[in-house]
Protein backbone atom coordinates (compact mmCIF):
# COMPACT_ATOMS: atom_id res chain seq x y z
CA UNK A 1 0.00 0.00 0.00
CA UNK A 2 2.56 2.68 -0.94
CA UNK A 3 2.95 5.60 -3.42
CA UNK A 4 5.41 3.60 -6.46
CA UNK A 5 9.00 3.79 -5.83
CA UNK A 6 8.54 5.60 -2.49
CA UNK A 7 9.06 2.64 0.28
CA UNK A 8 11.94 2.79 2.67
CA UNK A 9 12.52 -0.94 4.37
CA UNK A 10 13.64 -0.75 7.84
CA UNK A 11 15.19 -4.15 8.94
CA UNK A 12 15.17 -4.89 12.32
CA UNK A 13 17.95 -6.26 14.26
CA UNK A 14 16.18 -6.44 17.22
CA UNK A 15 16.12 -2.95 19.21
CA UNK A 16 14.02 -1.61 21.36
CA UNK A 17 14.10 1.36 18.55
CA UNK A 18 13.44 -0.22 15.37
CA UNK A 19 9.37 0.85 15.63
CA UNK A 20 10.23 4.53 15.42
CA UNK A 21 12.33 4.51 12.77
CA UNK A 22 9.60 3.37 11.18
CA UNK A 23 7.43 5.54 11.90
CA UNK A 24 9.88 8.89 12.16
CA UNK A 25 10.09 7.76 8.64
CA UNK A 26 6.55 7.83 7.60
CA UNK A 27 6.64 11.10 10.07
CA UNK A 28 8.90 12.82 6.69
CA UNK A 29 5.77 11.50 4.59
CA UNK A 30 7.65 8.48 2.87
CA UNK A 31 6.26 5.08 3.55
CA UNK A 32 8.31 2.92 5.58
CA UNK A 33 8.07 -1.03 6.32
CA UNK A 34 9.67 -2.85 8.84
CA UNK A 35 11.07 -6.29 8.25
CA UNK A 36 13.05 -8.67 9.92
CA UNK A 37 16.96 -8.66 9.21
CA UNK A 38 16.57 -12.02 7.50
CA UNK A 39 13.73 -11.20 4.71
CA UNK A 40 14.68 -12.45 1.36
CA UNK A 41 16.26 -10.93 -0.63
CA UNK A 42 13.37 -11.73 -4.13
CA UNK A 43 11.41 -9.99 -1.17
CA UNK A 44 13.27 -6.85 -0.41
CA UNK A 45 14.01 -6.41 -4.53
CA UNK A 46 10.06 -6.94 -4.95
CA UNK A 47 9.24 -3.97 -2.87
CA UNK A 48 11.55 -1.55 -4.95
CA UNK A 49 12.95 0.36 -1.41
CA UNK A 50 14.24 3.70 -2.11
CA UNK A 51 16.35 3.27 0.74
CA UNK A 52 17.08 0.99 3.33
CA UNK A 53 17.58 1.51 6.73
CA UNK A 54 19.60 -1.24 9.39
CA UNK A 55 18.49 -0.81 12.69
CA UNK A 56 20.20 -0.82 15.76
CA UNK A 57 20.24 -4.44 18.19
CA UNK A 58 21.27 -5.40 21.44
CA UNK A 59 24.31 -7.90 20.15
CA UNK A 60 27.82 -7.50 19.35
CA UNK A 61 28.89 -8.16 15.69
CA UNK A 62 31.20 -11.37 16.71
CA UNK A 63 28.88 -13.01 19.31
CA UNK A 64 27.64 -16.93 18.75
CA UNK A 65 24.83 -16.20 16.43
CA UNK A 66 24.54 -12.31 16.25
CA UNK A 67 22.09 -11.53 13.22
CA UNK A 68 23.69 -11.03 10.01
CA UNK A 69 22.69 -9.48 6.68
CA UNK A 70 22.52 -11.00 3.60
CA UNK A 71 25.57 -9.36 1.85
CA UNK A 72 23.97 -9.24 -1.34
CA UNK A 73 21.71 -6.41 -0.05
CA UNK A 74 25.11 -4.15 0.09
CA UNK A 75 25.08 -4.82 -3.78
CA UNK A 76 21.36 -4.11 -4.56
CA UNK A 77 22.47 -0.97 -5.20
CA UNK A 78 20.17 0.56 -3.21
CA UNK A 79 20.81 3.36 -0.32
CA UNK A 80 21.86 2.16 2.83
CA UNK A 81 21.87 3.58 6.48
CA UNK A 82 23.08 1.51 9.35
CA UNK A 83 22.13 2.55 12.57
CA UNK A 84 24.28 1.71 15.66
CA UNK A 85 24.65 -2.38 15.16
CA UNK A 86 23.15 -1.54 11.46
CA UNK A 87 26.41 0.74 11.33
CA UNK A 88 28.51 -1.93 13.12
CA UNK A 89 27.47 -4.74 10.57
CA UNK A 90 27.91 -3.30 7.92
CA UNK A 91 31.40 -1.96 8.86
CA UNK A 92 32.14 -5.83 10.22
CA UNK A 93 30.70 -7.57 6.44
CA UNK A 94 32.72 -5.20 4.54
CA UNK A 95 35.76 -5.65 6.40
CA UNK A 96 36.19 -3.13 8.86
CA UNK A 97 37.34 -3.29 12.32
CA UNK A 98 34.97 -3.36 14.97
CA UNK A 99 36.10 -4.17 18.75
CA UNK A 100 34.58 -4.09 21.93
CA UNK A 101 34.45 -0.16 23.26
CA UNK A 102 37.50 0.88 26.01
CA UNK A 103 35.04 3.27 27.06
CA UNK A 104 31.15 2.87 26.10
CA UNK A 105 28.34 5.07 25.18
CA UNK A 106 24.75 4.89 27.00
CA UNK A 107 23.41 8.44 26.78
CA UNK A 108 23.72 11.97 25.37
CA UNK A 109 27.05 12.40 23.92
CA UNK A 110 28.28 15.57 21.69
CA UNK A 111 29.14 14.55 17.89
CA UNK A 112 31.70 16.28 15.49
CA UNK A 113 31.29 16.83 12.18
CA UNK A 114 34.76 15.91 10.58
CA UNK A 115 34.15 15.94 7.04
CA UNK A 116 31.49 17.31 4.37
CA UNK A 117 28.77 14.22 4.36
CA UNK A 118 24.63 14.60 2.24
CA UNK A 119 23.88 13.10 5.87
CA UNK A 120 25.13 15.97 7.61
CA UNK A 121 24.18 18.69 4.75
CA UNK A 122 23.42 21.98 6.43
CA UNK A 123 23.90 21.17 10.16
CA UNK A 124 26.13 21.80 12.33
CA UNK A 125 29.52 20.96 12.88
CA UNK A 126 28.67 20.35 16.92
CA UNK A 127 25.43 19.05 18.10
CA UNK A 128 23.92 16.87 20.67
CA UNK A 129 22.71 13.09 19.97
CA UNK A 130 22.15 10.20 21.42
CA UNK A 131 24.19 7.08 22.20
CA UNK A 132 23.75 3.44 23.07
CA UNK A 133 26.86 0.98 22.20
CA UNK A 134 29.39 -1.14 23.65
CA UNK A 135 31.79 -1.37 20.57
CA UNK A 136 33.35 0.75 17.84
CA UNK A 137 34.50 1.11 14.85
CA UNK A 138 38.52 1.17 14.95
CA UNK A 139 39.23 1.36 11.03
CA UNK A 140 36.03 1.48 8.30
CA UNK A 141 35.73 -0.52 5.21
CA UNK A 142 37.69 0.15 2.37
CA UNK A 143 35.91 2.99 0.25
CA UNK A 144 34.38 5.07 3.33
CA UNK A 145 35.86 7.99 4.66
CA UNK A 146 34.81 8.80 9.04
CA UNK A 147 32.77 11.67 8.69
CA UNK A 148 31.99 12.25 12.43
CA UNK A 149 33.33 11.86 16.09
CA UNK A 150 31.80 11.39 19.30
CA UNK A 151 32.68 12.13 22.64
CA UNK A 152 33.87 8.34 23.15
CA UNK A 153 33.61 7.26 19.34
CA UNK A 154 36.61 8.03 17.19
CA UNK A 155 34.51 6.79 14.57
CA UNK A 156 30.81 7.91 15.34
CA UNK A 157 29.71 8.36 11.18
CA UNK A 158 31.15 7.09 8.04
CA UNK A 159 30.26 7.48 4.22
CA UNK A 160 30.83 5.92 1.14
CA UNK A 161 29.17 8.03 -1.07
CA UNK A 162 29.79 6.41 -4.29
CA UNK A 163 28.15 3.71 -3.41
CA UNK A 164 25.69 5.44 -0.89
CA UNK A 165 26.29 3.58 2.26
CA UNK A 166 26.39 5.76 5.31
CA UNK A 167 26.29 4.63 9.07
CA UNK A 168 25.95 6.48 12.11
CA UNK A 169 26.91 5.07 16.18
CA UNK A 170 23.84 7.36 17.10
CA UNK A 171 20.26 6.78 17.23
CA UNK A 172 18.76 9.79 15.07
CA UNK A 173 15.18 8.68 15.33
CA UNK A 174 15.03 9.21 19.61
CA UNK A 175 13.76 12.80 20.84
CA UNK A 176 17.26 13.08 22.31
CA UNK A 177 19.01 13.55 19.39
CA UNK A 178 18.83 16.82 18.62
CA UNK A 179 18.74 17.40 14.70
CA UNK A 180 17.93 13.57 14.22
CA UNK A 181 14.76 13.89 11.64
CA UNK A 182 16.98 16.29 9.45
CA UNK A 183 19.92 13.89 9.47
CA UNK A 184 17.05 11.01 8.36
CA UNK A 185 14.95 14.08 5.94
CA UNK A 186 18.81 14.30 4.51
CA UNK A 187 18.72 10.73 3.81
CA UNK A 188 15.48 10.55 2.92
CA UNK A 189 15.45 13.28 0.20
CA UNK A 190 19.20 14.40 -0.32
CA UNK A 191 20.38 10.77 -0.34
CA UNK A 192 17.24 8.20 -1.39
CA UNK A 193 15.46 11.10 -3.72
CA UNK A 194 12.17 10.64 -1.94
CA UNK A 195 9.59 13.25 -2.89
CA UNK A 196 7.70 13.00 0.53
CA UNK A 197 4.19 12.97 -1.19
CA UNK A 198 3.26 9.65 0.97
CA UNK A 199 -0.04 10.98 2.98
CA UNK A 200 -3.09 9.30 4.29
CA UNK A 201 -5.24 9.84 1.28
CA UNK A 202 -2.54 8.22 -0.47
CA UNK A 203 -3.36 5.63 2.33
CA UNK A 204 -6.72 5.56 1.64
CA UNK A 205 -6.75 5.03 -1.85
CA UNK A 206 -3.94 1.94 -1.81
CA UNK A 207 -5.82 0.87 0.62
CA UNK A 208 -9.14 0.54 -0.91
CA UNK A 209 -7.63 -1.00 -4.03
CA UNK A 210 -6.17 -3.43 -2.05
CA UNK A 211 -9.02 -4.29 -0.43
CA UNK A 212 -11.57 -4.51 -3.68
CA UNK A 213 -8.45 -7.16 -5.56
CA UNK A 214 -8.16 -9.36 -1.98
CA UNK A 215 -12.33 -9.55 -1.52
CA UNK A 216 -13.36 -9.40 -5.55
CA UNK A 217 -16.96 -10.03 -5.69
CA UNK A 218 -16.61 -11.75 -2.20
CA UNK A 219 -18.42 -10.57 1.29
CA UNK A 220 -17.15 -9.15 4.21
CA UNK A 221 -17.88 -9.74 8.16
CA UNK A 222 -16.85 -6.70 10.44
CA UNK A 223 -16.80 -6.84 14.17
CA UNK A 224 -17.50 -3.67 15.88
CA UNK A 225 -16.73 -3.34 19.54
CA UNK A 226 -16.63 0.58 20.00
CA UNK A 227 -13.10 1.43 19.44
CA UNK A 228 -11.16 3.25 16.74
CA UNK A 229 -9.40 0.40 15.20
CA UNK A 230 -12.42 -1.91 14.29
CA UNK A 231 -14.28 1.60 13.36
CA UNK A 232 -12.03 2.55 10.98
CA UNK A 233 -11.15 -0.86 9.60
CA UNK A 234 -15.04 -1.03 9.03
CA UNK A 235 -15.59 2.34 7.38
CA UNK A 236 -12.05 1.56 5.06
CA UNK A 237 -13.65 -1.36 3.88
CA UNK A 238 -17.06 0.12 3.48
CA UNK A 239 -15.65 2.61 1.21
CA UNK A 240 -14.49 -0.24 -0.42
CA UNK A 241 -17.21 -2.57 -1.31
CA UNK A 242 -20.37 -1.18 0.05
CA UNK A 243 -22.89 -2.90 1.50
CA UNK A 244 -20.88 -6.55 0.89
CA UNK A 245 -19.50 -5.18 4.51
CA UNK A 246 -22.12 -7.00 7.37
CA UNK A 247 -21.33 -5.73 10.70
CA UNK A 248 -21.89 -7.41 13.50
CA UNK A 249 -21.48 -6.35 17.51
CA UNK A 250 -21.30 -9.36 19.26
CA UNK A 251 -21.85 -8.88 23.26
CA UNK A 252 -19.41 -10.96 24.54
CA UNK A 253 -20.54 -9.99 28.63
CA UNK A 254 -17.08 -8.33 28.71
CA UNK A 255 -17.67 -5.17 27.71
CA UNK A 256 -17.64 -1.76 29.59
CA UNK A 257 -20.99 -0.36 30.85
CA UNK A 258 -23.70 1.04 28.33
CA UNK A 259 -21.45 -0.08 25.45
CA UNK A 260 -23.08 -2.12 23.50
CA UNK A 261 -26.09 0.15 23.26
CA UNK A 262 -23.58 3.47 22.65
CA UNK A 263 -22.11 1.60 19.77
CA UNK A 264 -25.35 0.69 18.38
CA UNK A 265 -26.44 4.07 18.27
CA UNK A 266 -23.63 5.75 16.96
CA UNK A 267 -23.07 3.95 13.63
CA UNK A 268 -26.67 3.68 13.06
CA UNK A 269 -27.09 7.31 13.48
CA UNK A 270 -24.33 8.88 12.38
CA UNK A 271 -22.52 6.63 9.86
CA UNK A 272 -25.98 4.97 8.38
CA UNK A 273 -23.85 1.93 8.85
CA UNK A 274 -26.31 -1.17 9.74
CA UNK A 275 -25.09 -2.90 12.63
CA UNK A 276 -26.05 -6.16 13.88
CA UNK A 277 -26.39 -7.30 17.75
CA UNK A 278 -25.31 -11.14 18.72
CA UNK A 279 -25.79 -11.85 22.80
CA UNK A 280 -22.99 -14.61 23.08
CA UNK A 281 -22.31 -13.15 26.85
CA UNK A 282 -23.44 -16.42 28.50
CA UNK A 283 -21.19 -18.34 25.93
CA UNK A 284 -18.22 -16.36 26.58
CA UNK A 285 -18.40 -16.43 30.27
CA UNK A 286 -19.02 -20.18 30.47
CA UNK A 287 -16.07 -21.24 28.16
CA UNK A 288 -13.85 -18.76 30.52
CA UNK A 289 -15.21 -20.75 33.57
CA UNK A 290 -11.85 -21.25 36.17
CA UNK A 291 -9.50 -20.01 33.28
CA UNK A 292 -7.06 -18.07 34.80
CA UNK A 293 -3.94 -17.87 32.71
CA UNK A 294 -4.26 -14.35 30.82
CA UNK A 295 -2.52 -16.74 27.69
CA UNK A 296 -5.37 -19.07 27.58
CA UNK A 297 -7.76 -16.53 28.06
CA UNK A 298 -6.62 -14.76 25.14
CA UNK A 299 -6.83 -17.90 22.88
CA UNK A 300 -10.31 -18.73 24.33
CA UNK A 301 -11.74 -15.58 23.63
CA UNK A 302 -10.37 -15.76 19.88
CA UNK A 303 -11.68 -19.29 19.25
CA UNK A 304 -15.24 -18.43 20.50
CA UNK A 305 -15.37 -14.79 18.91
CA UNK A 306 -14.18 -16.96 15.67
CA UNK A 307 -17.24 -19.24 16.09
CA UNK A 308 -19.46 -16.92 16.84
CA UNK A 309 -18.93 -15.06 13.35
CA UNK A 310 -18.83 -18.59 11.29
CA UNK A 311 -22.11 -19.25 12.70
CA UNK A 312 -23.02 -15.79 11.76
CA UNK A 313 -21.34 -15.91 8.34
CA UNK A 314 -23.32 -18.93 7.83
CA UNK A 315 -26.69 -17.11 8.82
CA UNK A 316 -26.31 -14.72 6.03
CA UNK A 317 -23.89 -16.24 3.56
CA UNK A 318 -22.09 -16.85 1.66
CA UNK A 319 -19.22 -14.64 3.93
CA UNK A 320 -15.59 -15.60 2.96
CA UNK A 321 -13.91 -12.79 4.69
CA UNK A 322 -13.46 -11.65 8.64
CA UNK A 323 -12.39 -8.03 9.12
CA UNK A 324 -10.30 -7.22 12.18
CA UNK A 325 -8.61 -3.55 13.09
CA UNK A 326 -5.09 -5.10 14.10
CA UNK A 327 -2.42 -2.56 14.55
CA UNK A 328 1.57 -2.67 13.98
CA UNK A 329 2.30 -2.54 17.31
CA UNK A 330 -0.37 -5.74 18.11
CA UNK A 331 1.86 -7.47 15.50
CA UNK A 332 4.80 -6.29 17.07
CA UNK A 333 3.84 -7.70 20.67
CA UNK A 334 2.21 -10.72 19.23
CA UNK A 335 5.14 -12.09 17.10
CA UNK A 336 8.76 -12.33 16.78
CA UNK A 337 7.98 -11.90 12.58
CA UNK A 338 10.27 -8.46 12.94
CA UNK A 339 13.58 -10.46 13.70
CA UNK A 340 14.61 -11.41 17.31
CA UNK A 341 12.39 -9.74 19.11
CA UNK A 342 9.98 -11.12 21.75
CA UNK A 343 6.81 -12.26 22.08
CA UNK A 344 5.42 -10.03 24.48
CA UNK A 345 1.63 -11.28 24.71
CA UNK A 346 -0.80 -12.99 22.61
CA UNK A 347 -3.38 -10.61 21.20
CA UNK A 348 -6.83 -12.34 20.43
CA UNK A 349 -7.22 -10.91 16.90
CA UNK A 350 -3.35 -12.33 16.01
CA UNK A 351 -1.87 -15.13 17.63
CA UNK A 352 -5.09 -16.30 19.19
CA UNK A 353 -7.00 -17.48 16.28
CA UNK A 354 -7.85 -20.82 15.56
CA UNK A 355 -5.45 -22.46 12.99
CA UNK A 356 -8.35 -24.33 11.41
CA UNK A 357 -10.56 -20.98 11.26
CA UNK A 358 -12.70 -21.18 7.32
CA UNK A 359 -13.00 -17.65 7.26
CA UNK A 360 -10.21 -15.28 5.26
CA UNK A 361 -8.95 -12.11 7.13
CA UNK A 362 -8.77 -9.24 5.61
CA UNK A 363 -6.90 -6.44 7.79
CA UNK A 364 -6.48 -3.02 6.28
CA UNK A 365 -4.59 -1.49 9.09
CA UNK A 366 -2.00 -4.07 10.17
CA UNK A 367 0.94 -1.33 8.79
CA UNK A 368 -0.42 1.41 10.47
CA UNK A 369 0.28 2.81 14.10
CA UNK A 370 -2.25 4.31 16.31
CA UNK A 371 -1.64 7.71 15.93
CA UNK A 372 -2.18 7.17 12.10
CA UNK A 373 -4.89 5.37 12.46
CA UNK A 374 -6.96 8.06 14.15
CA UNK A 375 -5.94 10.68 11.54
CA UNK A 376 -7.23 7.66 9.16
CA UNK A 377 -10.39 7.78 10.82
CA UNK A 378 -10.44 11.99 10.40
CA UNK A 379 -9.76 11.42 6.75
CA UNK A 380 -13.00 9.38 6.64
CA UNK A 381 -14.91 11.29 8.90
CA UNK A 382 -15.20 9.93 11.75
CA UNK A 383 -16.03 11.46 14.42
CA UNK A 384 -14.73 12.65 17.91
CA UNK A 385 -17.03 10.63 19.88
CA UNK A 386 -15.21 7.46 18.33
CA UNK A 387 -11.79 8.88 18.05
CA UNK A 388 -11.11 10.36 21.00
CA UNK A 389 -12.21 7.22 23.15
CA UNK A 390 -9.12 5.45 24.93
CA UNK A 391 -8.30 1.59 23.09
CA UNK A 392 -10.32 -0.91 24.75
CA UNK A 393 -9.02 -4.83 24.34
CA UNK A 394 -10.36 -7.11 22.29
CA UNK A 395 -10.28 -9.81 24.89
CA UNK A 396 -12.39 -6.60 27.03
CA UNK A 397 -12.41 -6.81 30.62
CA UNK A 398 -11.45 -10.59 31.07
CA UNK A 399 -7.86 -9.31 30.93
CA UNK A 400 -8.59 -6.64 33.18
CA UNK A 401 -9.62 -9.04 35.62
CA UNK A 402 -6.87 -10.59 36.88
CA UNK A 403 -7.87 -14.79 37.78
CA UNK A 404 -10.96 -16.44 37.04
CA UNK A 405 -13.64 -14.43 35.44
CA UNK A 406 -17.49 -14.21 36.92
CA UNK A 407 -20.59 -12.87 36.21
CA UNK A 408 -19.97 -11.29 40.06
CA UNK A 409 -16.43 -9.85 39.34
CA UNK A 410 -17.37 -8.49 36.10
CA UNK A 411 -20.21 -6.55 37.42
CA UNK A 412 -17.84 -5.01 40.12
CA UNK A 413 -15.07 -4.11 37.61
CA UNK A 414 -17.82 -2.52 35.25
CA UNK A 415 -19.18 -0.06 38.30
CA UNK A 416 -15.37 0.89 39.27
CA UNK A 417 -14.32 1.21 35.70
CA UNK A 418 -17.25 3.32 35.16
CA UNK A 419 -16.68 5.73 38.10
CA UNK A 420 -13.05 5.92 37.28
CA UNK A 421 -13.86 7.38 33.70
CA UNK A 422 -16.31 9.36 34.39
CA UNK A 423 -14.44 11.11 36.54
CA UNK A 424 -11.75 11.40 34.43
CA UNK A 425 -14.09 13.10 31.68
CA UNK A 426 -15.50 15.10 34.00
CA UNK A 427 -12.25 16.41 35.86
CA UNK A 428 -10.24 19.74 33.97
CA UNK A 429 -6.50 18.77 33.31
CA UNK A 430 -3.33 20.71 33.82
CA UNK A 431 -3.05 21.70 30.31
CA UNK A 432 -6.67 22.86 29.78
CA UNK A 433 -8.39 20.12 28.89
CA UNK A 434 -10.24 17.14 30.27
CA UNK A 435 -8.23 14.58 32.16
CA UNK A 436 -9.49 11.69 30.07
CA UNK A 437 -8.31 13.91 26.76
CA UNK A 438 -4.40 14.49 28.35
CA UNK A 439 -4.41 11.21 29.19
CA UNK A 440 -3.93 7.98 26.48
CA UNK A 441 -5.35 5.09 27.93
CA UNK A 442 -7.02 4.73 31.40
CA UNK A 443 -8.82 1.75 33.08
CA UNK A 444 -9.59 0.15 36.52
CA UNK A 445 -8.24 -3.53 37.25
CA UNK A 446 -9.77 -6.34 39.50
CA UNK A 447 -7.06 -7.74 41.45
CA UNK A 448 -6.73 -11.61 42.39
CA UNK A 449 -6.52 -10.75 45.95
CA UNK A 450 -8.48 -9.58 48.84
CA UNK A 451 -7.55 -7.01 51.91
CA UNK A 452 -8.64 -6.42 55.01
CA UNK A 453 -10.93 -3.73 55.69
CA UNK A 454 -13.32 -1.45 57.98
CA UNK A 455 -17.01 -0.06 57.10
CA UNK A 456 -18.98 1.05 59.63
CA UNK A 457 -17.24 -0.36 62.69
CA UNK A 458 -16.94 -3.50 61.27
CA UNK A 459 -14.34 -5.40 59.56
CA UNK A 460 -13.91 -6.33 55.94
CA UNK A 461 -12.61 -8.51 53.34
CA UNK A 462 -12.72 -7.64 50.10
CA UNK A 463 -11.53 -7.00 46.63
CA UNK A 464 -8.41 -4.51 45.34
CA UNK A 465 -8.89 -2.05 42.04
CA UNK A 466 -6.21 -0.98 40.57
CA UNK A 467 -6.02 2.26 38.55
CA UNK A 468 -4.56 2.47 35.43
CA UNK A 469 -3.49 6.09 33.35
CA UNK A 470 -1.09 6.32 30.75
CA UNK A 471 0.44 8.91 28.68
CA UNK A 472 2.18 8.18 25.13
CA UNK A 473 2.11 8.77 21.05
CA UNK A 474 2.56 5.31 19.76
CA UNK A 475 1.35 3.18 22.38
CA UNK A 476 4.61 1.41 21.95
CA UNK A 477 5.92 3.10 24.57
CA UNK A 478 3.70 4.47 27.62
CA UNK A 479 4.70 6.53 31.01
CA UNK A 480 2.05 6.14 33.87
CA UNK A 481 0.34 9.37 34.08
CA UNK A 482 0.39 12.00 37.05
CA UNK A 483 -2.97 12.68 37.88
CA UNK A 484 -3.68 14.68 40.61
CA UNK A 485 -3.56 13.41 44.01
CA UNK A 486 -7.08 15.29 45.18
CA UNK A 487 -9.06 13.39 41.82
CA UNK A 488 -7.17 10.47 42.52
CA UNK A 489 -8.26 10.56 46.63
CA UNK A 490 -11.95 11.49 45.11
CA UNK A 491 -11.97 8.62 42.45
CA UNK A 492 -11.08 6.36 45.55
CA UNK A 493 -13.32 7.23 48.18
CA UNK A 494 -16.43 6.84 45.19
CA UNK A 495 -15.45 2.97 44.18
CA UNK A 496 -15.10 1.49 47.85
CA UNK A 497 -18.54 3.52 49.22
CA UNK A 498 -20.27 3.19 45.62
CA UNK A 499 -18.50 -0.72 44.40
CA UNK A 500 -20.13 -3.04 46.57
CA UNK A 501 -17.14 -5.56 47.06
CA UNK A 502 -14.14 -3.16 47.32
CA UNK A 503 -12.37 -2.08 50.05
CA UNK A 504 -8.87 -1.00 48.85
CA UNK A 505 -7.67 1.72 45.49
CA UNK A 506 -4.55 1.34 44.64
CA UNK A 507 -3.11 3.36 41.45
CA UNK A 508 -0.35 1.87 39.26
CA UNK A 509 3.19 3.81 38.75
CA UNK A 510 4.53 1.74 36.01
CA UNK A 511 5.90 2.63 32.61
CA UNK A 512 5.72 0.88 29.56
CA UNK A 513 8.68 -1.24 29.60
CA UNK A 514 9.67 -2.50 31.87
CA UNK A 515 5.62 -3.12 32.38
CA UNK A 516 2.90 -3.32 29.36
CA UNK A 517 -0.42 -1.32 29.40
CA UNK A 518 -2.26 -3.41 30.14
CA UNK A 519 -1.57 -6.14 33.28
CA UNK A 520 -2.58 -9.58 30.87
Amino acid sequence: MTARGETVLVLDFGSQYSHLIARRVRELNVYSQLLPFDAPLDRLRALEPRGIVLSGGPESVDSPGAPRLDPAVYGMGVPILGICYGMQLMAHQLRGRVMRAAQREFGPSELEVRARSLLFDGLPERQGVWMSHGDEILEPPTGFSVTARSTNSGCAAMADEGRRLYGIQFHPEVAHTRHGMEILGNFLFRVCGCSGRWRMTSFIEEAVTAIRERVGRGRVLAGLSGGVDSAVAALLIHRAIGDRLHCLLVDNGLLRRREADEVLRTFSESYRLPVRRVDAAARFVQALRDVVDPEEKRRIIGRVFVEVFEEEAARIGPVEFLAQGTLYPDLIESTSFQGPAAVIKTHHNVGGLPAAMKLKLVEPLRELFKDEVRRLGKELGLGDAILSRHPFPGPGLAVRILGEVTEERLEILRRADDLFISELKATPGPRGARLYDETAQAFAVLLPVRTVGVMGDGRTYENVVALRAVTTEDFMTADWARLPAAFLAKVSARIVNEVRGVNRVVYDVSSKPPATIEWE
